[in-house]
């Protein structure tokens, strides 16, 4: 008896309805950049949408050292389709500190 009182509800509710604002030319755009010289991240992504249409870019660098820039279309005729550009970075140099010298032990005569 409980379940279908459940089930009474559960429809009850579906069969309101319930109205959502339509819009047929949706639009936005997002972007953000990310450059930590201590930590060394470095990244970005930007992205926009005119209606159906979805276009956008991403960058990373890789841990080998290249950037990786991918850029992407997506629409409902064409689907989802992407180029990716991989471009050597300027490698930052560590400098190396000497060890210090080994500590020799005073010789006795």
């Amino acid at each position: 008896m409980a379940f279908k009182l459940v089930l009474v509800m559960v429809i009850a509710v579906v069969g309101a309805g319930v109205v959502e604002d339509y819009d047929p030319n949706p639009q936005y755009a997002f972007g953000y950049d990310v450059q930590d010289g201590l930590t060394g991240d470095s990244k970005s992504q930007s992205e926009h949408r005119i209606g159906d249409v979805v276009q956008g870019s991403y960058s990373v660098i890789d841990p080998d050292g290249t950037k990786r820039t991918v850029k992407y279309i997506a629409d409902p005729v064409h689907g989802f389709n992407a180029v990716v550009h991989r471009e050597p970075i300027a490698v930052k140099t560590v400098a190396k500190v000497a060890a210090p010298a080994a500590y020799a032990a005073p010789t006795y005569h």
